[in-house]
């Protein structure tokens, strides 16, 4: 008898593709008409990859025995105080490493468990437009309602905190400054005004504060030096971005002990914590963030200098970023002013270089693109060179 069963769960109908496997996609049908090599700026994939420090004290690690059994769901208690540390160095923010810390198989995986950790069916989630796919996408699988906040770029990509209304139902509040796709970044009044709206109004919040170590001018806050921020703020980190860690997939999460103990009873339901040598690994990259960190900061500000500058002599008019590696930028021509996707689709096809569409990211990215600085100089120039003699 054949099978006449949907191999699927109905909520996977609430959300659409992703954005950067669709990408991937993309990639590979161009590949397959043309030997023009893709040069892609789409995916925040860094191409660096970490201090050979770092590298020997995690192969170092790997002769640790214990190192290769399970890990503790919160993470190890060494890796957790080094967060501890640097939170007190960087932020000048007090945290228990054993309560206030958790470490996370990346800041996605983290976003996600704490999202159905959260939320109940018919719980509202404000979350930004443009951002991060996985915030609005989570919100649906786990049966909650997304509310959207325009980031504008009139009001610096900082949402309207009027547009947050008071109401039973609304459960969390979705944040990520230094921002992805936007590159804003937020000033201490606020995170200050944030935490205080949900105090009164009896909400929880999350920073995704992935990027805090990619700036170019000022450091960026954490949500958690607000007094009373821990009352209902946690913030995520990534080792990703900062030590080019991205495929190893380590990252934490701090603050409200609670929201915390609750995203460890999803992991401990579904996975584990990250492999102890990379943890090992990680506590020294941590410990050693201002070094290591400083390095990765000066490659990037001289890629994005390069694509800000070389875009901006076509007529482009983009502002250099003060934080992440992207640069986000409107469509140059009139033509696809509104559809981010068919120019993406247009420039990738008579360029071979591949964006990311401004649509991608919610409603409001729409009339943009962004570009991920993870490509060295010389490839960020020839694509200046193709796009100057197509466009």
């Amino acid at each position: 008898m054949k099978n006449t069963l949907i191999p699927g769960a109905a909520r996977l109908k609430t959300i659409p593709p992703y954005l950067f496997a669709e990408l991937d996609k993309a990639k590979l049908d161009y590949q397959k008409t043309t030997r023009t090599k893709i040069i892609d700026f789409g995916e925040g994939n860094p191409d660096l990859k970490p201090d050979i420090k770092i590298i020997q004290n995690f192969i170092k690690s790997l002769d640790t025995t214990e190192n290769h059994r399970y890990p503790t769901y919160a993470g190890s208690i060494q890796t957790r105080i080094a967060v501890a540390k640097w939170y007190k160095k960087r932020f000048n923010v007090n945290l228990n490493p054993e309560t206030e810390v958790s470490m996370l198989i990346g800041s996605k995986e983290g976003v996600a468990h704490l999202i159905w950790a959260m939320i109940d069916k018919g719980d509202i989630v404000y979350v930004p437009s443009p951002s991060y796919p996985v915030y609005e996408n989570q919100t649906r699988l786990a049966g909650g309602i997304p509310y959207i906040l325009p980031l504008l770029e009139s009001n610096n990509f900082l949402p309207n905190l009027s547009d947050i209304k008071s109401t039973k139902k609304v459960k969390l509040l979705c944040l990520n400054y230094p921002n992805n796709p936007t590159s804003a970044v937020v000033p201490y009044s606020f995170y200050n005004d944030i935490v205080a709206l949900s105090q009164k109004s009896n909400f929880y919040c999350f920073n995704d504060n992935v990027y805090s170590e990619l700036y170019y001018n000022n450091p960026p806050h954490s949500i958690l030096e607000i007094p009373g921020a821990k009352e209902n703020c946690v913030e995520f980190h990534s080792l990703s971005k900062t030590f080019s860690m991205a495929g190893w997939r380590i990252g934490f999460i701090v603050g409200n002990k609670n929201i915390i103990k609750s995203l460890l009873k999803i992991k401990q339901n579904t996975d584990s914590g990250p492999f102890n040598a990379i943890q090992h690994a990680a506590a020294f990259a941590i410990n050693h963030t201002e070094s290591f960190a400083d390095k990765t900061r000066k490659e990037y500000h001289k890629r994005l200098k390069f694509l800000s500058d070389g875009l901006n002599n076509l007529g482009w008019h983009n502002k250099m970023p003060k934080a992440t590696f992207y640069l986000w930028t409107k469509i140059p021509t009139i033509k696809y002013k509104n559809d981010s996707l068919k120019f993406t689709q247009f420039l990738l096809q008579n360029t071979g270089i591949l964006v990311a569409p401004g649509i991608g990211f919610g409603k409001y990215g729409e009339g943009y693109i962004r570009f991920a600085a993870i490509l060295p100089t010389f490839k960020i120039e020839q694509a200046i060179a193709r796009i100057k003699k197509f466009l």
